[in-house]
């Protein structure tokens, strides 16, 4: 087989993701995905309205071996006398410091096992790498919206590796405030895609609800519009559901798809994309390649896989950075709180 392959492990949350990718030694836009499986453990969680740390890091202990052996058999790479990759790169953070020591640690020992390189990844980052995954030649500069869980942000991209943080979240990030919008209304973990689901039923006109800081700038304020829900629900105990999760829906979308259009003219970006798991939300994909034509912008709106956490974007970013700076020396840990700087 051909070609660098490099063989990565995400497992910063609860999503036990392994994946392989093949491309040119030298070269960046011919990344090929051979195997990206992806196991949740969201029924795991569900009982407790969300993700657990221990149990979330105990799960990635108990599933990872298969869903390495799972991955390089649909690679079609074998085990036998030398090494099935040429490299092997794990998340380093930012994530659950439990979950995250399981993924590195695991990496490590392979790339040990294997005499390979190892390299580590920043999470965020590989979101960023999902965009050139799919679309390696997009226009630059770009403006991505980076929005999950755990971060809503807004980067520019001059080129890989070079980005600079234009604004993010001052207080929840918009998949955080789905989840918790969600389990007031009693719908159930994960809050994202069964509000998503629900809203295809609502009026999304029916109750407008506040776009929390939408004419302040290029950062982001949901904790208000997750307190209006819970208000106006007490006015109106009567209130239906879906017309709820629609009016919260549409409110959450005018914020990130103004804010990023805004961002893409302020640094007279070329293209704008999206990023993390929220970016799966059907109503935000609709509105935001929509709004990017309006404005004569390039959009890339990632497949859905590619949306949620995954260890394919880990591990094209880690191709690229292995062949720009290097392997990572073995002593690198894990960085529950790290951070994407500007470069």
């Amino acid at each position: 087989m051909t070609g660098r392959c490099v063989l990565a492990i995400e497992t910063s949350c609860d999503e036990t993701s392994v994946a392989v990718v093949r491309g040119s030694a030298d070269g960046f836009g011919d990344l090929e995905v051979l195997a990206n499986v992806v196991l949740s453990q969201v029924a795991t969680h569900a009982p407790f309205g969300g993700v657990v740390p221990e149990v979330a890091s105990r799960a990635h202990l108990d599933m990872l071996e298969a869903v390495v052996g799972e991955a390089l058999a649909v690679a079609g790479l074998q085990t036998g006398d030398g090494a099935p990759v040429d490299a092997v790169a794990a998340t380093c953070g930012p994530g659950l410091i439990g979950a995250l020591l399981v993924g590195v640690s695991s990496a490590k020992a392979l790339a040990l096992a294997w005499d390979v390189p190892y390299v580590e990844v920043n999470h965020l980052e590989g979101h960023l790498f999902a965009v050139f995954l799919e679309q390696p030649d997009i226009a630059l500069p770009m403006v991505v919206l980076l929005v999950s869980g755990g971060h809503t942000m807004l980067v520019s991209v001059s080129a890989p590796g070079r980005y600079r943080i234009l604004g993010a979240t001052v207080d929840d990030a918009a998949g955080e405030a789905f989840d918790k919008v969600a389990r007031y209304l009693g719908l159930g973990y994960p809050g994202g895609p069964v509000i998503d689901r629900l809203s295809a039923d609502g009026d999304r006109d029916a109750i407008r609800f506040p776009r929390g800081m939408i004419d302040e700038g290029l950062d982001f304020s949901f904790s208000g519009m997750k307190t209006a829900v819970i208000n106006y629900v007490r006015r109106h105990p009567d209130a239906g559901n879906a017309d709820l999760a629609a009016g919260f829906q549409e409110a959450v979308v005018d914020v990130l798809v103004t804010k990023a259009l805004r961002a893409a003219a302020r640094t007279g970006a070329q293209s704008v994309a999206l990023g993390g798991g929220v970016a799966a939300n059907s109503r935000l994909r609709e509105r935001f390649a929509a709004a990017a034509s309006d404005a004569g912008l390039t959009s890339h709106v990632p497949d859905r896989v590619l949306c949620t956490d995954n260890a394919a974007m880990i591990a094209a970013a880690a191709h690229w950075r292995l062949g720009q700076h290097g392997p990572t020396p073995l002593d690198g840990g894990a960085h529950p709180n790290l951070r994407l700087v500007d470069t």
